[in-house]
C-alpha cells in the first residue's frame, strides 16, 4: 500500500488521530497523577511535621511530669536538704533509678548554689551545664523549663525542675535523647522516613538517627549542602524523596534538625499500574482501529481505483469503457456521474477536434491541419523525387477595414477572400492544391507537385483575383495582398522551416511593396540582423548601456532656462556610442520603444526630483511614439514612476508627432486626454511635417506646438521657410498654445524668432545635447543673451 495512495492516506489519517488523542490523554492523566502525587505527599510531609512536634511536646511532659514527681518526693527532698555524705549517695541513686523509669539518659541535681552536686553522667553533666544554669531562673519562676540541647552534636530535650521546701533549695535537671526510638516511632505513626540531624556552626551535617539506610543518609548529608527552603526533593539510593525539613532546637551556634521523607516513586506506585493500563489499551485500541481504518480505506479506494482506470483509458482515447461500480451511495452517483461526463467528453473531442484543425470562419485547414498536410506532403515528395511550393498570404490595409467598419464586417470580407481562393484554385483545376486560413488576415497554399515557375504562376493569378473589389452589405473594398513563397527541397526540408521562410518573403513583398516575393537567404539575413538588434537591445537596458542626455530649452524673451528635452544615447561595449536615428526607428517597430521610453522617463524623473533638490525647477520633455500611444496602461504606468520619484506631472511636457496621432485618433486622444487630466502637458512635435487636418488638431489636449528643425535652420535666409514659421507662431498663439523652435544656431535666428513672438527655443546655438549629470552646471552658469532680450521688448 503506497503511502500516497488514497487508502494508506485513510488509515495514516485515522491512525493519527487515534495515537494524538491517546497520547495527549496520557500525558494529562500522567500531569494528573503527579500533581495529585505531590499534593498527597506535601499534605503527608505537613501532617509529619506536627507529628513529630507532638511527640516531642509528649515526651517533653513525660520528662516534666516524671521530674516533678521525684521533686515532690519526702525522702529525696529530705536528702537534699541533708549535707550528709550518705545522702549524697542517696540522691544519686534516686536519680539513677527514676531516669531509667522514664528512659532519660541523664539526671542531675543542681544545689541552692547552683552547683553540680549530683548526676547520673558526668560528661553530659559537663556539655549541659551552660544551657541549664540558663533555664534555672526560668524553671523557677515557671515551675519547670524545657528546652533542646545539643551534646557532643547530638540533640537532647532538657527538663528543669526546682525543688522547694519550701523555698528553692535546689533543681533537678533531667535529659532525654532525640535518637534512633524517637525516629523509628515517628516513621511506625506516619510511614514517613524520619532522620534527625546537626548541623554545626560550619554548616557540616552530622547524622543522629534514621529510619533510612546508611547509604541514603550519607547521599542526603552531601545534597542537604545546595538545598534551599523547607521543602525540596533529594535522589536517596535511585529513589526520589520530596522532603521536608524542620527546625526543632539550637544551642551555641550548632542546630538540630529532623528531615521527613516520602518516597516520590512508592506513592506514584498504584498510578504507574494504571498508566500501563492505559498504554495496553492504547495499543489495543490502535490494533483494533488499524483493522477498522484498513476496512473502511478499501471500501472507499477500491471503488476510486476503478474510476482512476476508467479515467486512465479515456486519457488514452478509450470512450466505451464504462465505470463498473454499483452503489446507492455517493461513489455510486459519482459512477453515475463519471459515465455522463465520458459521453459528454467524447461528444466535444470531436467538436474540439475540429475546431483545433478547422477554421470555423472559414472552414479552411487552419495553421495545425496545414502544418500536418505540409508534413504530410514533404514525407511523399521526397520520396517520389518531388518538389512542392508553399504560398503565404497577408492581406494589405485589413486592420484599418476592421477599425472601420467593424469585425463582424470584417469576418464577411475573410470569407469573400476565402471563396475566391479557392474558386481561382478550382479553376486552375489544381485538384491537390489545398488553401489554409493560419489567422488573422493569413492565407497560405500548398501545391504539390509543383515547380517555381508553377509556383509564381498561381500567386500572379491569386494577386490579380484581388484587385477586384470585394462587395458586401452595399460597400466596395479595395483590398491586395502581399504572396510570399518558399519550396521543398530548395529552402526547407520541413513544414516548419518552409513556413517560417515563406513568411519572411510575405514581409518582405509587403515592404516592397511587390506583389509576390520568392524566398532568399539574403531576405533572411535582414531578419537575422533584425533579431540580433533586438537582442543587443534587450541586452542593453539590462547592461545598463543607454545613458540620458538633455538639450535645454531657453525662453526667447528673457532668456531663462524653461526646460531640457530629453534624449537617449547608446554607449555599446563593441561599436561604441551608437546615435538615435540607428536604433530608435526598429525600436518603433518591434515594440520595445515601450521599454526604452519607460527608462527615459524614470531617468528624467530621477533628474527632475534632483534638480529640485538644488532649487532649478525646469520642465522636462519626453517624447512618445506611436506605441506608446496605443498603450491605455501607459497613464498608470507613468503615475507609478512620479509617484515613486516624488515628482510632480507638471515637471514633465510629453511630445508626440502628427503622425503619431493620426495612425489611431481615437485611441491616441484617449491616452492624451487621460495623460493631460493627470497634469502633463502635451506638445506636437515636428509640426508642420505630418498630415494631420487642423480640424483634429483643435480637438487633441495640448499644450504646445513645437516647430519641426528644418523650417528654423535657413529661416534667417529663405523666405518661405520664414513665413511658415510666422504662419505657426501666429497659429499656436491664436489656439492658446505656448510655441518652442528647434534648430536655433544662430544668434540671428534667436532674434528672429523673438520678434516673431516665438516662446521658447532650444539648438546647438545655446547648447548641444548634454549629459543628464552635466545639466545643474549648466544651469547655473548659463547667462542669457541680453542682446537677445532687448530685441525682443522692442
Amino acid at each position: 500500500m503506497r503511502f500516497r495512495s488514497l487508502e494508506s492516506r485513510i488509515v495514516t489519517l485515522f491512525l493519527v488521530l487515534l495515537v494524538v488523542v491517546q497520547v495527549v490523554g496520557l500525558l494529562v492523566i500522567q500531569r494528573g497523577i503527579n500533581t495529585n502525587a505531590r499534593n498527597s505527599i506535601s499534605a503527608e510531609l505537613v501532617n509529619g511535621a506536627k507529628v513529630f512536634s507532638r511527640l516531642l511536646d509528649q515526651n517533653a511532659q513525660n520528662l516534666r511530669s516524671g521530674a516533678r514527681l521525684l521533686t515532690r518526693d519526702a525522702g529525696f527532698l529530705s536528702a537534699v536538704g541533708s549535707t550528709d555524705e550518705d545522702d549524697r549517695a542517696t540522691i544519686e541513686s534516686v536519680l539513677a533509678n527514676h531516669g531509667r523509669r522514664i528512659k532519660a539518659s541523664l539526671s542531675m541535681l543542681i544545689n541552692a548554689e547552683r552547683k553540680v552536686t549530683a548526676s547520673t553522667n558526668n560528661e553530659q553533666s559537663a556539655g549541659l551545664e551552660k544551657m541549664v544554669f540558663g533555664m534555672l531562673d526560668q524553671a523557677e519562676q515557671a515551675d519547670g523549663a524545657i528546652g533542646i540541647a545539643i551534646v557532643d552534636r547530638r540533640p537532647y530535650q532538657v527538663v528543669v525542675m526546682p525543688v522547694k521546701a519550701p523555698i528553692t533549695i535546689g533543681w533537678v535537671v533531667m535529659a532525654f535523647p532525640i535518637d534512633e526510638r524517637l525516629a523509628r516511632e515517628m516513621h511506625e505513626i506516619t510511614s514517613l522516613q524520619t532522620t534527625i540531624l546537626t548541623e554545626n556552626a560550619k554548616g557540616g551535617w552530622l547524622p543522629v538517627a534514621s529510619t533510612l539506610p546508611a547509604s541514603a543518609v550519607a547521599s542526603m548529608t552531601s545534597q542537604m549542602d545546595g538545598a534551599s527552603g523547607e521543602v525540596f526533593d533529594l535522589n536517596l539510593g535511585g529513589d526520589r524523596y520530596s522532603v521536608r525539613m524542620m527546625r526543632i532546637g539550637e544551642d551555641d551556634g550548632q542546630r538540630a534538625v529532623v528531615v521527613l521523607g516520602r518516597s516520590i516513586d512508592e506513592a506514584t506506585a498504584e498510578y504507574a499500574r494504571l498508566e500501563r493500563w492505559l498504554v495496553l489499551l492504547t495499543v489495543a485500541g490502535l490494533l483494533v482501529s488499524a483493522v477498522a481504518s484498513v476496512l473502511t480505506a478499501k471500501r472507499i479506494a477500491q471503488p476510486l481505483t476503478e474510476l482512476a482506470g476508467t479515467a486512465k483509458r479515456l486519457e488514452q482515447g478509450d470512450y466505451k469503457a464504462q465505470a463498473d461500480v454499483r452503489g446507492e451511495d455517493e461513489i455510486g452517483a459519482l459512477a453515475v456521474a463519471f459515465n455522463t461526463m465520458r459521453d459528454g467528453i467524447a461528444k466535444r473531442e470531436q467538436e474540439i477536434r475540429r475546431l483545433a484543425y478547422w477554421d470555423p470562419l472559414t472552414n479552411l485547414p487552419n495553421r495545425a491541419q496545414f502544418l500536418l498536410l505540409l508534413n504530410d506532403s514533404i514525407e511523399l515528395a521526397r520520396k517520389r523525387g518531388e518538389s512542392i511550393y508553399v504560398l503565404m498570404m497577408d492581406l494589405d490595409r485589413f486592420k484599418h477595414v476592421n477599425d472601420v467598419m467593424g469585425h463582424s464586417f470584417g469576418d464577411a470580407l475573410l470569407k469573400q477572400v476565402a471563396g475566391r481562393l479557392l474558386h481561382q484554385l478550382a479553376n486552375r483545376r489544381h485538384t491537390a492544391a489545398q488553401v489554409a486560413r493560419l489567422g488573422g488576415d493569413e492565407f497560405a497554399v500548398l501545391l504539390p507537385g509543383a515547380d517555381l515557375d508553377h509556383a509564381i504562376v498561381i500567386a500572379a493569378e491569386i494577386l490579380r483575383a484581388l484587385e477586384t473589389p470585394l462587395s458586401l452589405d452595399e460597400q466596395t473594398v479595395d483590398i491586395g495582398a502581399g504572396i510570399g513563397i518558399a519550396g521543398f527541397p530548395e529552402h526547407g526540408q520541413d513544414g516548419e522551416a518552409l513556413l517560417s521562410m515563406a513568411e519572411v518573403a510575405m514581409y518582405d513583398a509587403k515592404q516592397r511593396s511587390e506583389g509576390a516575393v520568392v524566398y532568399s537567404s539574403e531576405i533572411d539575413k535582414g531578419s537575422e540582423q533584425s533579431l540580433s538588434l533586438l537582442t543587443e537591445l534587450r541586452h542593453a537596458l539590462e547592461r545598463n548601456e543607454f545613458r540620458l542626455w538633455v538639450q535645454p530649452k531657453i525662453g526667447l524673451g528673457n532668456g531663462h532656462v524653461i526646460g531640457a528635452e530629453a534624449l537617449v544615447r547608446w554607449v555599446h561595449p563593441v561599436r561604441g556610442n551608437v546615435f538615435p536615428d540607428q536604433f530608435i526607428p526598429f525600436a518603433e517597430q518591434t515594440g520595445f520603444i515601450r521599454v526604452l521610453t519607460q527608462w527615459v522617463l524614470e531617468r528624467s524623473a530621477e533628474l527632475c526630483h534632483e534638480l529640485a533638490m538644488r532649487g532649478i525647477h525646469i520642465k522636462i520633455s519626453v517624447n512618445l511614439s506611436t506605441r506608446d500611444l496605443l498603450d491605455q496602461e501607459l497613464p498608470f504606468k507613468f503615475a507609478g514612476i512620479f509617484a515613486r520619484h516624488q515628482v510632480s506631472p507638471g515637471s514633465f511636457c510629453l511630445e508626440i508627432t502628427e503622425s503619431a496621432i493620426m495612425d489611431d485618433p481615437v485611441r491616441a486622444q484617449q491616452t492624451l486626454e487621460r495623460l493631460h487630466a493627470m497634469g502633463c502637458d502635451l506638445s506636437i512635435d515636428d509640426f508642420g511635417t505630418g498630415y494631420s487636418s487642423l480640424a483634429y488638431l483643435k480637438r487633441l489636449p495640448v499644450d504646445e506646438l513645437k516647430i519641426d528643425k528644418s523650417f528654423v535652420l535657413n529661416m534667417v535666409e529663405d523666405v518661405g521657410d520664414a513665413k511658415i514659421v510666422r504662419s505657426t507662431i501666429d497659429l499656436g498663439h491664436n489656439m492658446g498654445l505656448r510655441v518652442v523652435a528647434e534648430g536655433v544656431e544662430s544668434r540671428e535666428a534667436w532674434d528672429m524668432l523673438a520678434r516673431l513672438g516665438c516662446d521658447q527655443g532650444q539648438g546647438y546655438f545655446m547648447s548641444r545635447p548634454i549629459a543628464a549629470d552635466q545639466l545643474a552646471g549648466w544651469v547655473e552658469t548659463w547667462r542669457a543673451s541680453t542682446h537677445a532680450t532687448a530685441t525682443f521688448a522692442e
